[in-house]
């Protein structure tokens, strides 16, 4: 009758695995975080200035829902962070505006409370996608969610800054960007449910 052998796993080496595999993870997770914070910059810098009020059009926002649909909340928040934080450091990552030379200025600026939202937007983003799924109209949702936190705390901040009416910093902050944010958030969703319906065809 023939016997299994069990050959004890050394300590050692199921030590060094578990230690390899956390390392992996961690460098996989900033290379996610580094790369996100820098492709928002390059989104941010495909900026359009609008004369009638000091926030410019900008793929920035497009980024920030992207990575909330397809990333986890907390390396979405991260990314997003990394990126205000370069940002604030000097690195020239912002979109560039007249009113705002940049750095940790900027973020005190006219569009601070759009930046300052990333972080919470791409994670609401991400709590939400992960809990109704990434087919078309779910992805939407969230995004469209995402965004309007990006919107009303732009909004917000603009009003605190510039001390307008609701009316005026309505029509400077958020009306005229509505429809460049819905084709964002379709955009958006598209790509991801089309990203997830290739990532089934090739498992």
């Amino acid at each position: 009758m023939n016997k299994e052998i069990s050959v004890p796993l050394n300590p050692t080496r199921a030590l060094a695995a578990a230690s390899v595999s956390r390392l992996s993870a961690w460098m996989r997770s900033g290379g996610i975080v580094v790369g996100g914070s820098a492709l928002v910059a390059v989104c941010a810098h495909l900026a359009l200035p609008l004369y009638f009020t000091p926030v410019p059009l900008s793929l920035a926002p497009f980024a920030v829902l992207i990575f909330g649909l397809l990333l986890r909340p907390r390396l979405a928040a991260a990314a997003l962070g990394t990126y205000l934080l370069e940002g604030a450091l000097g690195l020239p990552v912002f979109a560039p505006t007249p009113l705002s030379p940049g750095g940790l200025a900027h973020l005190l600026g006219p569009t601070g409370g759009y930046l300052l939202s990333y972080p919470a937007a791409a994670a609401l983003t991400a709590f939400l996608v992960r809990r109704t799924g990434r087919g078309f109209a779910p992805a939407a949702l969230a995004a469209a969610a995402g965004s309007l936190v990006i919107l009303l705390s732009g909004a917000v901040w603009l009003a605190v800054l510039t001390h307008g009416s609701a009316q005026t910093v309505f029509s400077l902050a958020v009306l005229p960007f509505l429809p460049g944010d819905a084709l964002k958030v379709a955009a958006a969703a598209a790509l991801t449910a089309g990203w997830v319906r290739l990532r089934r065809r090739t498992a």
